[in-house]
């Protein structure tokens, strides 16, 4: 199974930071042509597009307010605080993945309750997915700091070290981002006993078979650069995922959930620390399906690191300052959303992380360009949107700068209303939870 980051040792934790590590926890570890008369053919009353009543839930406690909406509250970390009853925090994803609850928001006034399955019954041919095809990695290293008294090496010209020499203290690392072949941003627990200099070796079956070194200090994570060395004649790459675990979030605290489920079913590029969990929900058969009626799929890449998960730990949110993500923006994505645009088509990001990238992309020279680097964009109410039109995402934890991104999308008094729903309708969140679907009639 998957192993969760337990609160009492994880890097990540629901208090913000832990030791000297700034990270918050994994969330998910984390969402065409219109028919000639597009309004007709996808109402906004009870009746769903395809037939048939559905229930439909008037958002009486949130007033349309334009998506200014108050600046002053909107820009307050207290504005994003929301009660949820700890059950309410799905363990482990619904079998199978498109069973899950939809929320859709297809108006400006009112939002529908039904299942992730039926989402073809809500998008039209023409409409365009933008998925994240970021696949995650098994970041989650356990070794031993390494007792430089009791180290033996076979002979003085060999790095081979010899079982039974390790007697030092469990340490623990989550790989973040690869710098170089063999060196890595990684966070790193006990931190304040994890200082430049120190070895930590890793083991099979009592016999060392790689070592990190931990050789400098980042600032920017509070993490440390470590550079691996393998002791045997395994590469790198082979020994993380022999060693490693996929890492889950600290509120997923007993899950029976298999790795795979928190992959989504079109995971390619390894990376990632969380899993883009919007995309969670997508099956094979519900992707031909959506093929089938003429919705269009392009993919991103966005690896998701600290920079999705950082917590918001000042009052006056415009002050907070996003880490850096690595993303792909292909010229291939690019002209596929240049063309559905063209002909009137929808572009509807699956999650926070594809939304990112997008607008991230677009985000260097004001228009959406193709383009492989870093983004830091904090996206929070008032907002420009540049390229997206719609958004697929789950449930996220109050105070997040997620929960601040889709604020930016319908309003903050308005989402912070359709959670007070979500949760009286018993909506599952975070990782493996429901999901939601704003339309474009949704964002004013």
């Amino acid at each position: 199974m998957a192993q969760s980051l337990p609160e009492s040792s994880s890097f990540i934790s629901n208090g913000g930071s832990n030791d000297d590590v700034s990270a918050q926890e994994v969330a998910e570890i984390s969402h065409g042509n219109f028919a000639e008369n597009a309004m007709d053919a996808h109402p906004t009353g009870s009746q769903r597009p395809n037939g048939g009543d559905l229930p439909k839930s008037v958002d009486d406690n949130a007033p349309f307010v334009p998506l200014g909406g108050d600046s002053q509250l909107d820009n307050q970390l207290a504005a994003y605080r929301y009660d949820l009853p700890e059950g309410y925090i799905a363990q482990t994803p619904v079998t199978p993945r498109d069973s899950s609850k939809l929320l859709v928001i297809d108006s400006l006034t009112s939002h529908d309750h039904t299942h992730f399955c039926e989402l073809t019954s809500w998008l039209m041919p023409g409409d365009l997915l933008v998925l994240n095809n970021t696949r995650v990695i098994p970041a989650r290293l356990f070794g031993r700091k390494q007792n430089e008294l009791g180290l033996r090496k076979k002979n003085a010209e060999s790095s081979t070290v010899e079982a039974g020499a390790l007697k030092g203290a469990i340490a623990e690392i989550l790989l973040i981002e690869p710098i170089a072949e063999d060196r890595w941003l990684a966070l790193v627990k006990p931190g304040r006993r994890l200082q430049p200099g120190t070895k930590i070796i890793f083991e099979v079956e009592d016999v060392p078979v790689m070592q990190a070194v931990i050789e400098s200090r980042d600032e920017p994570t509070k993490g440390r650069i470590i550079r691996l060395i393998p002791l045997c004649d395994r590469s790198i790459n082979e020994l993380i995922y022999q060693l490693g675990q996929v890492p889950l979030p600290p509120y997923i605290t007993h899950s029976e959930s298999l790795p795979e489920q928190y992959q989504t079913v079109y995971a390619q590029r390894q990376g990632a620390i969380a899993a883009p969990t919007a995309g969670l929900h997508f099956t094979q058969r519900l992707l031909k399906a959506l093929a089938d009626k003429g919705v269009e799929t392009t993919e991103v890449t966005l690896h998701v690191g600290v920079g999705t998960f950082r917590p918001v730990e000042v009052a006056d949110i415009k002050t907070h300052k996003m880490h850096q993500e690595r993303i792909d923006v292909p010229e291939s994505t690019v002209a596929k959303i240049r063309q559905t645009k063209a002909r009137g088509g929808r572009v509807i990001a699956v999650g926070t992380t594809s939304t990112r990238a997008l607008e991230g992309a677009a985000a260097i020279t004001g228009e959406l360009q193709a383009y492989q680097g870093k983004t830091e964009i904090f996206i929070y109410p008032g907002y420009q949107w540049k390229v997206i039109d719609g958004l697929i995402t789950n449930f996220h934890l109050p105070e997040s700068s997620l929960l601040m991104m889709v604020s930016a999308l319908i309003g903050r008094e308005r989402l912070m209303a359709i959670y007070k729903d979500a949760i009286a309708q018993n909506y599952r969140f975070y990782s493996f939870g429901d999901a939601m679907l704003i339309l474009p009639e949704a964002c004013g």
